[in-house]
């Protein structure tokens, strides 16, 4: 029996995932920008990366795995490059930092880039990119994680990287691109969710430990593990292996730590790029070249629905749960409800049950 699904004000979650947070250690400025995040990655539906990472997070804050004190090392600032010792505090606050940084310093350049080291966990990536295109600015944002090592390279069988996330965001003459997709045939994320459920995925995504193609997530809780295929899985792997590679070089390739220094614990080398279209050919020509392509790709003949840009759905989902509540799936309630007992914090009330 499928249980119904409640809906939530969106503000009403971001107030209480605050509280939470706060509850926890973070600095009241640190947990605005963290919930805010976290909630607007629900709001786009990216469900994975969104509130269910707050009992983790707050998991991180109890073990002094996430740091609260103080403010990012700098390491190098060179005007339009930027590179920072995230000193593994929250990791939406450095992020939600380094653009405001970036922001500030993008009129007096045509790009600005911050590469941090040592950050925590950023969350959902697509959800930090409206900022920049309501702004009429390009935004590049890519993480790796170089203490987990979940993805195997194309033709192997044991992880070395990441599932190593590339996101991006422009302008158009109407709704803007949003792009975010992993270097992976999936998400570590998935992988938990559809193992806790006992679920499998619908095409063969995961090798097991002898390198055999496999369904079924239990393979990466074997010993030794098994691994997420690079995106283009067994046949054209290849591809999402180059991808997964450029990311550990942008990440922690420029932030000079990450995996030959062998860390510990959860966190994040960040790679974000702020890009200014009237600094080159210029903000008017810049619109009439991506609309254009926009309108081509929407009015391509196609079977079934028709064509969708990357963040089209997402943000018509977002629009409708502004106005409607926010669906939380269920397994995000699940990991909820005991925060908010543990915490003392009550969860909202429910809008409505929708199935």
């Amino acid at each position: 029996m499928i249980r119904p699904r409640q809906r939530y004000s969106h503000l009403s979650l971001i107030e209480w995932t605050e509280a939470v947070l706060v509850h926890g250690g973070l600095t009241v400025l640190q947990a605005k920008d963290v919930a805010r995040i976290l909630v607007e990655a629900d709001l786009l539906g990216h469900t994975t990366h969104g509130l269910q990472l707050l009992s983790p997070y707050v998991k991180a804050l109890a073990e002094g795995t996430m740091s609260t004190q103080g403010r990012p090392a700098p390491l190098a600032d060179r005007g339009s490059a930027v590179t920072w010792d995230g000193l593994y505090l929250p990791g939406p606050w450095l992020v939600a930092e380094a653009m405001r940084l970036a922001f500030d310093r993008i009129a007096a350049h045509p790009t600005v880039t911050v590469v941090i080291r040592r950050s925590h966990h950023i969350g959902c990536l697509a959800a930090y990119l409206r900022e920049a295109t309501e702004r009429g600015l390009i935004m590049l944002l890519t993480c790796s994680d170089p203490s987990v090592a979940s993805v195997t390279p194309f033709g192997g069988h044991a992880g070395r990287y990441t599932p190593n996330p590339i996101a991006a965001g422009f302008p158009t003459t109407g709704l803007p691109v949003l792009i975010d997709i992993s270097a992976s045939t999936t998400t570590n994320g998935m992988v938990n969710r559809l193992h806790r459920s006992g679920g499998t995925f619908d095409s063969e995504w995961l090798v097991d430990n002898q390198g055999q193609p496999s369904r079924d997530p239990a393979v990466m809780f074997t010993d030794p593990a098994g691994a997420i295929l690079p995106l283009g899985a067994a046949d054209q792997g290849y591809k999402g292996f180059a991808l997964g590679l450029l990311v550990e070089a942008l990440t922690s390739g420029l932030a000079g730590h990450g995996r030959a220094d062998v860390p510990s614990g959860w966190g994040a080398s960040v790679f974000l790029q702020i890009i200014d279209p009237t600094h080159f050919a210029g903000m008017a020509d810049f619109r009439r070249e991506t609309g254009w392509l926009a309108d081509a790709c929407r009015t391509a003949p196609a079977r079934g629905p028709g064509v969708r840009l990357p963040g089209e759905r997402a943000l018509e989902l977002r629009q409708s749960q502004m106005m409607q509540g926010v669906q939380l799936h269920h397994d995000v309630l699940d990991a909820l409800q005991p925060l908010s007992n543990n915490c003392g914090i009550a969860l909202p009330a429910a809008l409505t049950a929708a199935h």
